[in-house]
C-alpha cells in the first residue's frame, strides 16, 4: 500500500543536513472539494501550498496553528494553507473567474507578498513575510529560509488533480559541515521529478536520489484535513462587529448566516443569539442554533 497523507522525517546520518517528504492525497481531495478552482494551474497552485505548510510545520516545535497567506494584486487574489502541529490541514483560495499567468508570481500579480505566521498556546505568535518575487512558491519559500532563518533550505513541491507533494532538505542549526557536503545533497535532490515524487514512496525516492549517502528515515507521521472552525469562534467575530451592525442586519432577515471558508460549515444565528452574544459571550455553545455541513 502506497503512502499516503503522511509525513515522513529524515536525517543525513554523516552530514549536518535534515529532510522531510509528504505526499497527501484523502486530505488533498477533502481541502479542495470546498474550494472554487478555476482552473488546473490555481488547483495546483493550492495543493503545493498544503503540502508546503506541512513540511514547514514540522520544521519547528510548537503547539497551534502555522498559517501561510500568500495575496497580491493579480487574478488568484489570495492563497491559504494551514497547518496544525497535528498535521491537521485546511485551506482556501480566492481569485477572479479566471486567472492568467503561467506560475505563482504572475497569478499573484504586482505587490504580492507571502505571510507566514505560527500561532502557539504558550507562546506570543511569530509573523514572517517575503516578497512574492519567484516563479514558484518553493523558491519563494527559499528565499524566505535564506532571510529569515539564514540557514541552505530547498524545497521542490509538486500537485497534481489525484496527489500534492513535496521535499525539504536543510542544513542544521550550528551545523559546521563543508559546504561541499550540503552542495553535493542539493544537486542530488534537484533531480528529482514532479513523476518522482508523486508516485514514489518515502523509502524508494530517497535511495533513487541518495543511495550513496547514510540516510536515516524516522516513522511516518499522519496527515488529515480538518477544519477547527466553530459555532464558538464564528460568534466571536460576529460580536467584534458591535451591536450596531449585527441590529441592522438583522433588520434585513431572520438571522445571520455565516458560511466558513475552509470547510463550508454554515453557522446560524437569529436575534436571540445575537443578544445573547453582545451581552454574554461566553454562554455562545455548538448546542445553540443549528450548523450545518
Amino acid at each position: 500500500m502506497k503512502q499516503q497523507d503522511c509525513l515522513r522525517r529524515f536525517i543525513f546520518e554523516e552530514h549536518g543536513v535534515r529532510g522531510e517528504w509528504v505526499r497527501l492525497e484523502k486530505s488533498w481531495q477533502q481541502a479542495k472539494q470546498h474550494q472554487h478552482l478555476v482552473s488546473d494551474a490555481v488547483d495546483a497552485q493550492m495543493g503545493q501550498a498544503l503540502a508546503a505548510v506541512v513540511l514547514l510545520s514540522a520544521t519547528i516545535k510548537f503547539k497551534g496553528a502555522m498559517i501561510m497567506q500568500i495575496q497580491g494584486g493579480g487574478d488568484l487574489k489570495a492563497l491559504v494553507a494551514q497547518s496544525s502541529n497535528e498535521r491537521q490541514i485546511r485551506g482556501l483560495v480566492r481569485s477572479e473567474a479566471s486567472v492568467a499567468g503561467a506560475n505563482l508570481q504572475e497569478m499573484i500579480g504586482e505587490g504580492g507578498r507571502l505571510v507566514l505566521t505560527v500561532e502557539s498556546e504558550n507562546a506570543e505568535p511569530y509573523q514572517g513575510i517575503v516578497g512574492v518575487e519567484a516563479e514558484t512558491l518553493a523558491d519563494v519559500l527559499r528565499t524566505y529560509f535564506t532571510q529569515s532563518e539564514q540557514l541552505d533550505t530547498r524545497l521542490w513541491l509538486f500537485a497534481n488533480k489525484t496527489y500534492a507533494a513535496g521535499l525539504f532538505i536543510q542544513e542544521l542549526p550550528s551545523s559546521n559541515q563543508d559546504k561541499a557536503d550540503w552542495e553535493r545533497i542539493e544537486i542530488l535532490a534537484n533531480t528529482v521529478t514532479a513523476d518522482e515524487l508523486l508516485s514514489l514512496d518515502c523509502e524508494d525516492l530517497l535511495h533513487r536520489l541518495f543511495h550513496q549517502e547514510k540516510v536515516r528515515i524516522y516513522d511516518p507521521e499522519p496527515v488529515e484535513f480538518k477544519c477547527n472552525c466553530s459555532r464558538q469562534k464564528i460568534g466571536g467575530t460576529l460580536a467584534a462587529l458591535g451591536r450596531s451592525e449585527l441590529q441592522a442586519i438583522l433588520q434585513e432577515r431572520d438571522d445571520i448566516e455565516v458560511d466558513c471558508q475552509f470547510c463550508g460549515a454554515q453557522y446560524h444565528f437569529d436575534k436571540v443569539d445575537v443578544e445573547n452574544l453582545l451581552t454574554n459571550p461566553a454562554a455562545e455553545t455548538d448546542t445553540n442554533s443549528p450548523t450545518r455541513h
